[in-house]
């Protein structure tokens, strides 16, 4: 995965277990399944962490407003990183930790390539301002997007119109994984990693954010800075492309067994999908036996 060198978190050996003080986890495909919910096994297994004095925090690709409810829900105490880590903010005190933007400039670039004609009917493009959704209009993509992150996007007709405010996060979606894939290869060899990060965080989600932006970053920060914690005393768990930095980052970092094949091979070790409760295997495996 292509990044700037500014970028790059410092990258950890394996850990020892004993020494975990943070456990961050991804939300989709890892805590929360099919469902959109947090299975009770999971709760269980992060309320044993948290009695333990292990710290427990959420990175996502979410929107703010979005994980709010997860990081509620498994009563997290630390700030939230969202948006893969462009925007990290503290719910208890609404402090705004970190908040890295994509240039107007490139924001518009990017749309410039998604309205190409033989594009632009097939996806559905979303800007995400000061943890708004704007969408050119409601396609059935978008609103299905709707129905599981829980807000409601705003149909702007163009999408230009709203760029007098720097974008969080730009994504372009549709249903074919294969097109984002093309589209991923055809803006990797356009931008270099140090004007913008492209991932994706599902197969059929591309994703821009910042250069300096990704869930390796965001957990360095919230580990080192503000915790004044090492690489090895952090474990990680995620389930796709957009989780390999930080799994890099940690000492134990966990793959969920859905993860793609590139993903579970740089994993220290690879959980049950999530449909099993894989990232509550992996807590009580690591930190609870």
């Amino acid at each position: 995965m292509q990044q700037s060198p500014a970028s790059q978190p410092t990258q950890s050996s394996s850990g020892d277990a004993a020494d975990i003080r943070l456990l961050v986890l991804d939300i989709d495909g890892t805590i929360a399944g099919v469902s959109n919910q947090i299975n009770a096994a999971v709760k269980q297994t992060v309320q044993a962490v948290q009695a333990k004095g292990i710290k427990v925090a959420i990175a996502t690709g979410r929107m703010y407003r979005s994980a709010l409810r997860f990081h509620h829900d498994l009563g997290a105490d630390l700030p939230l990183m969202t948006y893969q880590g462009a925007l990290i903010q503290d719910p208890a005190t609404q402090t705004v930790l970190r908040h890295w933007t994509v240039s107007k400039n490139l924001a518009a670039q990017l749309l410039d390539y998604f309205e190409q004609p033989e594009l632009r009917d097939l996806l559905s493009v979303h800007f995400y301002i000061q943890d708004q959704l704007y969408v050119r209009e409601l396609s059935s993509e978008s609103k299905n997007y709707a129905e599981r992150s829980g807000i409601q996007p705003i149909a702007v007709g163009d999408l230009r119109t709203t760029l007098d405010r720097e974008p969080t996060k730009v994504l372009a979606l549709t249903d074919d994984a294969i097109l984002i894939d093309r589209i991923l290869g055809h803006l990797r060899a356009q931008y270099t990693p140090a004007e913008l990060y492209l991932t994706t965080s599902v197969a059929t989600f591309f994703e821009a954010t910042n250069p300096l932006v990704n869930k390796g970053t965001a957990v360095q920060y919230l580990a080192e800075e503000y915790l004044g914690l090492q690489p090895h005393q952090v474990m990680t768990v995620g389930d796709n492309f957009n989780d390999v930095e930080m799994l890099q980052y940690a000492g134990i970092g966990v793959a969920m067994g859905d993860a793609p094949d590139d993903v579970k091979a740089i994993a220290d070790w690879v959980a049950p999908s999530v449909e099993e409760d894989g990232a509550a295997v992996a807590i009580e495996k690591f930190l609870l036996s």
